[in-house]
């Protein structure tokens, strides 16, 4: 369960500020004048309140208040440039941010949940009591500032007066860290009590990066306090541990969906974009994926991109299911980003116009950033996230070192995007009528198989397996992602999974729109089909044909071919989109590899799912129900065909 404002507030108590009164005084020692007259513009006592304490334990020497104007967006970028935060480049409005060279993803390993004596979480997170965390965070964050000037942002996850949009704080001692706020999120400063008032809630993110040395690193933490609705971040720099409104506040989010709006809204891992179909229609598509695992390729490859990283969802009075983004802007794992396979993403990167923030690739002689696969020449030496590098350096085991991080990320202005949809700033969101779920399985699912109801749309969800990327410190092998959500899911598995159950089969739905709900592979490899090498069996722009027969299949315009697993396409339907939509041919004996059925490996599958599922508590009868079902069907088709099963044998 979620249990709001339960046990001790510990910036309030680390702060010792209890009123307005004190607050106001807390503000007058700590900003000029100008300062006080920009916080004197917010009224809503709460949200002083928590500023003020936020302040008094951090000790800064001055206080910035961000009010999203041009002046304030142009100190904050001066800021960063001047405290060596960020470096200028060639390109006019391109930095370079480096993080620390240990700290290239989030520190999954050193990031908990506070919690309640009792309170359940997700058995995938880590937690701590509050009353540890409590000695922890006075020893390490009272009086990080001290010498340093916070920034306080006031920010709207979301667009402005969106049922399902989130106000949010952001208090840091990084000018990198708001400045990359300034371009992911919609500054709310001026309708900020607006906002807070019509939710009844707010976010609260306090973050200092400490004196920014390796050796502060093993002490680094990040906690998550769901009863109050606040993060706190120390002694770390990637943004995925330090821009606290981003995966810190979406934790929050998916606590809020599952236990205060259960069934009615969710909040995802997941892009949002629109694809054309016949007649210039638009069909919007909502796709779950890890991190380092297409989500924005995939976002990239619609006509109409609205985001690239995380949705929230709910239904509205019409029985339709709405999304918005709540971000405004992208910040992108760049590796293998190329003309070929994101030329829209590659053309904003490489031609003058855009901001961009770049973190952790490489800046050549003349200031250019380089990063591994993006189809140019590379360079022979330069600067990038272990220091200075030429061809043929080698780590401290004899490793070779590349040019680029694989987690090497761009942060940039979605609204700079030739593909941006301005419906990313209506408030009603958009209408989802696709939704996928996907991640780096190089042996076992087809590319593409379509959920036979919702409640196996559910289960495809649960049962994403998908290799470990850069994203996460330390992390390796295959693994199990339910729902490509599980780092960010507070409470129980069980909880979510009952949500999204409820959400997927709620009455309310409009049976002419329920969604189609689709599993997609991109990592199947040419080895796991009887082939030799581990190239693809695909390109990336495989995914437009993908999508386009999704939209097709919303539509009912295309056949199926139907398994124990899901529906397949049918060949002639993908043929003739390949060549309509990419113009590339596509041989039937591609389709057979493609989609034939190995069926020990997806047996091994579900077992997988099932044993890991029944270690938890509360899981959801009808999971186990379906995944049954699946493994009797593959078992009497196995009977039949073998242990590979093609396409025809099931025409």
């Amino acid at each position: 369960m979620l249990e709001l404002n339960k046990g001790i507030d510990i910036v309030t108590k680390l702060g010792g500020v209890n009123n307005i009164s004190e607050a106001q005084q807390v503000f007058q020692n700590k900003m000029d004048l100008v300062n006080l007259n920009k916080i004197n513009h917010l009224c809503n006592e709460k949200v002083l309140i928590k500023i003020a304490n936020a302040i008094s334990m951090c000790d800064p020497d001055t206080v910035f208040v961000n009010t999203g104007s041009k002046t304030d967006q142009a100190f904050i970028r001066a800021l960063a440039l001047k405290k060596g935060e960020e470096k200028a480049l060639t390109m006019e409005n391109h930095t370079i941010h480096y993080d620390l060279a240990k700290e290239q993803g989030r520190i999954v390993d050193r990031t908990f949940y506070i919690v309640n004596e009792g309170e359940q979480t997700s058995s995938l997170a880590k937690k701590i009591l509050r009353d540890v965390a409590i000695e922890d965070l006075q020893s390490k964050m009272q009086g990080i500032m001290h010498g340093k000037l916070m920034i306080v942002g006031c920010y709207l996850r979301g667009p402005a007066g969106s049922p399902v949009s989130n106000p949010a704080l952001e208090l840091t001692s990084s000018a990198y860290v708001s400045h990359s706020a300034e371009i992911l999120y919609r500054n709310a400063f001026d309708k900020f009590d607006q906002e807070v008032a019509q939710r009844s809630h707010f976010l609260t993110n306090i973050h200092s990066e400490g004196l920014n040395r390796t050796e502060d690193l093993p002490s680094a933490r990040v906690f998550m306090d769901r009863s109050w609705q606040t993060t706190y971040s120390y002694n770390c720099t990637y943004a995925g541990n330090t821009l606290l409104m981003k995966k810190g506040n979406h934790r929050f989010c998916v606590d809020r969906a599952v236990y205060l709006t259960c069934g009615n809204v969710l909040s995802e891992h997941m892009f949002i974009t629109g694809i054309k179909g016949p007649g210039g229609r638009i069909t919007w598509c909502a796709g779950a994926a890890p991190s380092g695992c297409g989500k924005t390729t995939t976002a990239m490859a619609g006509d109409y991109f609205i985001g690239d990283d995380l949705a929230q969802m709910w239904r509205d009075q019409n029985g339709s299911i709405r999304g918005i983004n709540p971000e405004c802007g992208i910040f992108g794992i760049v590796q293998d980003v190329n003309s070929e396979g994101d030329p829209l993403l590659m053309e904003l990167l490489r031609k003058p116009g855009a901001e961009v923030i770049w973190s952790n690739v490489l800046i050549d002689e003349n200031s250019i950033p380089h990063w591994v696969g993006n189809g140019e020449t590379p360079p022979l030496k330069g600067f990038n996230f272990q220091g200075d590098w030429k061809k043929g350096k080698t780590d401290a085991k004899g490793n070779s070192i590349p040019i680029s991080h694989p987690n090497a990320r761009c942060t940039v202005a979605s609204r700079s995007l030739k593909n941006f949809s301005q419906e990313s700033e209506n408030p009603q969101g958009v209408e989802i009528r696709v939704i996928t779920y996907s991640g780096r399985d190089n042996d076992t699912m087809p590319p593409l198989w379509v959920a036979q109801t919702p409640a196996t749309g559910v289960v495809i969800g649960a049962s994403i397996v998908s290799a470990a990327t850069a994203a996460e410190v330390g992390a390796c092998g295959i693994k199990r992602a339910p729902w490509a959500n599980a780092p960010f899911i507070p409470g129980a598995l069980g909880d979510y999974m009952d949500a999204q159950f409820k959400f997927f089969e709620h009455a309310d739905i409009n049976p002419d729109k329920i969604p189609v709900i689709a599993g997609l592979n991109y990592f199947l490899t040419d080895a796991a089909r009887g082939g030799t090498t581990d190239k693809l069996l695909g390109e990336k722009q495989d995914v437009k044909v993908w999508l386009a027969w999704l939209e097709r299949k919303v539509h009912q315009e295309v056949g199926v071919i139907a398994t124990p697993i899901g529906d397949l396409p049918q060949y002639d339907d993908l043929k003739k989109l390949f060549k309509t939509i990419i113009d590339k041919k596509y041989p039937y004996s591609l389709y057979e590899k493609q989609f034939s059925l190995y069926l020990d490996k997806i047996l091994a599958r579900i077992e997988l799912q099932q044993n890991a599922y029944q270690k938890e508590e509360n899981i959801p009868a009808i999971l186990f129900d379906i995944l049954t079902q699946q493994s009797q069907g593959l078992h009497g088709l196995k009977a039949k065909f073998g242990s590979i099963v093609k396409p025809a044998d099931l025409v």
